[in-house]
């Protein structure tokens, strides 16, 4: 890429940065193994969310060899609220990887890092450059907006194949000395200056060597196509209580959404749903209240949820548990808001 103001366009980059960047728990240190954790926490969650869940978790398991020993129901329940949860488990695998192949180091190289469980081209790029400063790309959501407007890309970023014009260009810009700090504050723009509504142009340290700014448009970058319809499927939970204040739980499959969390038993809406229910369970209902409705959605789905009390006679299908050991279980976020109307 044919670019003027490299040099300067860095400078500034960096300059702001270091001068302007939040006081975050992952950048005070340099352990590849700390920025990872930030890193896959990030993916599709905001920073202010993060941050309890990293200075906890860390706090857990300060070391690889303590996060690759630890109990996947201990590991999740730290994981419990923030989502995806495939990716603690993608991370424990990748640990495990890195102690069994690469004598507890993280990989300091792009080949083998990339072959670590749930380490993609971004994850990689992060914890080379942020760790290692190895001039390495690192293109998410923010990083493409960004330089959509500077270099006037108007390639449609939800293509797949569109990152790799971005990865091109992040590895021409970027400060070989100063790799930690371009790659990072790439992303800082793109939180704080460089939005994807209302861009915050005369605050941006780098609007002297932008396309988008001096053409007037910055809003309509990057080119994004449409989302994926959302789907909607309507679902009653019910949370039995025995006559022993035992409540009936059950794990979900090991693959799939929300792959061995704990919920309350949760029957697809119809016309005979409570008789599906206690045909299913071998339970006969007493009593039943209205709990909660609601919806949580998911990022290509949304899930309608009605919930509903009821006493019930013990039987031997589920799990039936006092609440102090369902205190323990990991919930995804749809069962713990049921969980804390009923506690």
């Amino acid at each position: 890429m044919n670019y003027p103001y490299v040099t300067e366009f860095r400078q500034s980059l960096i300059n702001w940065f270091e001068q302007e960047k939040r006081d975050l728990p992952w950048r005070h240190t340099k352990d590849p193994y700390k920025i990872w954790v930030s890193e896959v926490m990030l993916q599709q969650t905001r920073v202010d969310t993060v941050i309890p869940y990293y200075n906890r978790f860390i706090e857990s398991f300060p070391t690889l060899q303590l996060l690759a020993e630890a109990p996947q129901e201990y590991l999740l329940k730290h994981w419990e609220g923030l989502g995806y949860y495939s990716r603690a488990r993608n991370l424990q695998a990748g640990v495990r990887e890195v102690l069994e192949n690469y004598g507890g180091i993280v990989p300091d190289n792009r080949h083998d890092i990339s072959k670590l469980k749930g380490v993609g081209p971004y994850t990689a790029g992060a914890i080379l450059s942020i760790a290692y400063n190895k001039p390495e790309h690192a293109v998410d959501g923010n990083v493409m907006r960004v330089l959509s407007r500077v270099l006037n890309i108007h390639d449609d970023i939800t293509v797949p194949k569109t990152k790799k014009i971005f990865e091109a260009a992040v590895e021409d810009l970027i400060d070989p000395a100063h790799s930690s700090s371009f790659n990072q504050g790439l992303m800082e723009l793109g939180a704080l200056i460089c939005t994807p509504t209302s861009p915050k142009c005369l605050l941006c340290p780098v609007r002297d060597y932008c396309t988008a700014f001096h053409e007037g448009f910055p809003e309509k970058l990057p080119v994004k196509s449409k989302k994926t319809k959302m789907k909607h499927i309507y679902y009653n939970v019910f949370v039995c209580e025995d006559s022993t204040g035992r409540l009936l739980v059950e794990q979900r499959p090991e693959e799939g959404l929300l792959a061995n969390m704990w919920q309350f038993p949760m029957i697809e809406q119809g016309e005979d749903c409570i008789e599906t229910f206690t045909k299913l369970y071998g339970v006969q209902a007493q009593e039943q209240q209205e709990i909660l409705t609601f919806k949580h959605i998911f990022s290509h789905l949304t899930w309608h949820i009605n919930s509903y009390y009821m006493k019930c006679t013990t039987t031997l299908n589920g799990q039936w548990l006092t609440r102090e050991q369902i205190e323990l279980l990991p919930m995804p976020v749809p069962m713990l808001k049921i969980w804390q109307k009923i506690k």
